[in-house]
């Protein structure tokens, strides 16, 4: 089976990574409003931490998105003819911003209807970030991968920042309503370089036809799911219930914000080219190995902070954005390097998606579980495990964060990306 693809028109490397990274900003900010401005706002107006672990149900479709990735694909990439990404990013970024304005026009401790209306914008997000990654593994060579995932990685927390930080900003000053207005005029405004960019034209003739049960026959694929579970395990677990322990440690809704805002943007962005370069100059394992040292150590600060209940709160605010900015975009701009790495040009939007719900999988379940860990056994045992269990992960990364001779062969037998 293979696949020719004869390029015309083609977009520069650059502007595909501008164009797509203004997506991932997009996406991003819509994780940020959702998990971790809105459980803030729920905390700081006294809902339990049970029910505030509910918000991450919202996860749901960004787990489950591998369900309609295959028709997706079919229908993105025709059997003759030019990418229909652009379509899907416009129908989906319509509704996303549409979804907000709604969500805006409730009261954000109404749970069922806010969630309601976050998975529904989750579905149309998580859609077109199949076609947008996609996108960006079949037109970016191996040499921009580390580029193009530190725009990936960058452009969420930047799309983080805003969404949890600028976001609770505006919520302080204003109100819910305008700041929900307020991201979603934003949000359409960053899928704009997308619309714009130089079109990519390919003429495109395909026998293979993408599917799950493809991507799951190769062994690569299988070993990269059981990476992506145990990394994105050992680098997210203990970070969901962070913005809670800073408010119940006496920070306000508005310091919080600026944190998130101004301090993970900065910390997330530079970390993320950081990592970006390091990528490139090193490989994508043992960027993921530091990276989960350093986590353990975050994590264990936290942990001890809770348990002692005096540390100072300059230190605890220090913590929490190394740990939840500095080192999850670190690591992360190399997990999503070994994700485009595996990803089988045929068929990336179903490849790259796998690999992205098993970490969207563990991320709910780490955020519902996280929720009742603290309610029941406190801050301290919520850490502490985190941190435990990102020791236990250290193996599983070396062994299978490895890039074996078969990834080079797959990659050698498959057709040039498009992008030089």
């Amino acid at each position: 089976m293979s696949q020719e693809i004869r390029g015309r028109g083609l977009a520069s490397p650059e502007a595909i990574v501008l164009a797509v990274g203004g997506l991932y900003v997009g996406q991003s900010i819509i994780s940020g409003v959702t998990f971790t401005a809105l459980p803030s706002v729920l905390r700081d107006h006294g809902v339990s931490l049970d029910s505030i672990g509910l918000t991450y149900l919202a996860v749901l479709p960004w787990v489950l998105k591998f369900l309609w990735a295959p028709a997706l694909e079919r229908f993105r990439l025709p059997e003759n003819g030019p990418s229909r990404s652009r379509s899907i990013v416009l129908v989906g970024g319509l509704i996303s911003a549409t979804g907000l304005v709604l969500a805006g026009l409730i009261a954000p401790t109404n749970i069922w209807p806010i969630m309601a209306i976050f998975v529904v914008i989750a579905f149309a997000a998580s859609t077109v970030d199949i076609a947008c990654d996609g996108h960006a593994v079949e037109s970016l060579r191996q040499r921009y991968h580390g580029w193009g995932n530190a725009a990936q990685v960058g452009g969420a927390y930047l799309g983080a920042a805003i969404g949890s930080g600028l976001f609770l900003v505006i919520v302080t000053q204003m109100n819910w309503t305008w700041a929900m207005i307020a991201m979603a005029v934003l949000l359409s405004m960053l899928g704009l370089p997308f619309m714009l960019a130089p079109a990519r034209k390919p003429e495109v003739v395909r026998m293979h036809r993408p599917s799950i049960g493809q991507a799951l026959r190769r062994i690569e694929m299988r070993k990269g799911l059981v990476l992506a579970a145990f990394y994105a395990a050992s680098q997210k677990w203990g970070l969901f219930m962070l913005g809670p322990f800073l408010i119940d440690a006496g920070l306000d809704l508005t310091s919080l914000g600026t944190i998130n805002g101004a301090g993970g943007m900065i910390v997330g962005f530079a970390c993320a080219l950081l990592g970006g370069a390091c990528v490139r100059a090193w490989g994508s394992r043992p960027i993921m190995i530091l990276a989960s040292i350093l986590q353990t150590a975050a994590l264990s600060g936290l942990g001890f902070a809770a348990w002692s209940g005096n540390m100072p709160q300059l230190l605890l605010i220090t913590l929490g954005l190394a740990s939840s900015s500095g080192i999850l975009a670190f690591g992360f701009v190399a997990l999503y390097a070994k994700f485009m790495e595996l990803s089988d040009l045929r068929q990336a939007g179903i490849d790259f998606t796998l690999l992205q719900c098993m970490d969207s999988l563990v991320s709910m379940i780490g955020g519902i579980g996280s929720g009742w860990i603290t309610q029941h056994f406190g801050y301290g045992a919520c850490f502490g495990t985190a941190a435990a269990f990102t020791i236990l992960t250290l193996p599983v990364v070396a062994l299978l964060g490895r890039r074996t001779p078969s990834d080079v062969e797959t990659e050698n037998s498959l057709s040039p990306r498009v992008a030089e």
